[in-house]
């Protein structure tokens, strides 16, 4: 953390967000648990995890309020999930990723990544202490659109220059 300035607390920027370290977690990973996935299709959480479904990776829907999203069979807590966990993604208020980030430790999971809007500091450096990828303030989705995907193909100003196709 940097000191305060103005009265605001800046962020000292040890978060896993350039673009070779994003391109890392991503093209590692293989099971993603989506906390706080929706059954609604038009939710945000909905729209990442199908996204992520059909470009080839395991979602596992944590959430109590359902018994399936997306035809996967949720769980009410990340510790319910018995395989082994690449990104736990946080579709949660700031407030709620504390237990969040100390039940992603407890499992041993890759990366905690808290979606755009969702930026806990401390759940990140509990994240980060215990030998986690944090990633916060970002969407799984874009960024696998925007480092993998044909989003630049739209016009979107990606920030990646590149002569080679994503694979």
């Amino acid at each position: 953390m940097r000191p305060r300035v103005g009265g605001v607390r800046r962020y000292d920027g040890h978060m896993s967000d350039d673009i070779s370290t994003l391109r890392r977690i991503l093209s590692a990973a293989r099971t993603i648990a989506v906390v706080g996935l929706s059954a609604e299709w038009h939710r945000p959480s909905h729209f990442a995890a199908q996204y992520m479904q059909a470009k080839g990776y395991r979602v596992i829907p944590v959430n109590p309020r359902y018994e399936t999203i997306l035809g996967q069979r949720c769980v009410a807590r990340l510790e319910d999930i018995i395989e082994p966990v690449d990104i736990v993604d946080v579709f949660r208020r700031t407030d709620d990723v504390g237990p969040i980030a100390d039940s992603a430790i407890a499992i041993k999971a890759k990366c905690l990544w808290q979606q755009i809007g969702v930026k806990n500091l401390e759940a990140e450096r509990l994240a980060r202490e215990a030998g986690l990828d944090t990633v916060m303030d970002r969407c799984v989705k874009i960024e696998h659109a925007r480092l993998f995907g044909g989003l630049h193909w739209a016009g979107v100003n990606t920030r990646v220059i590149s002569a080679r196709r994503p694979v």
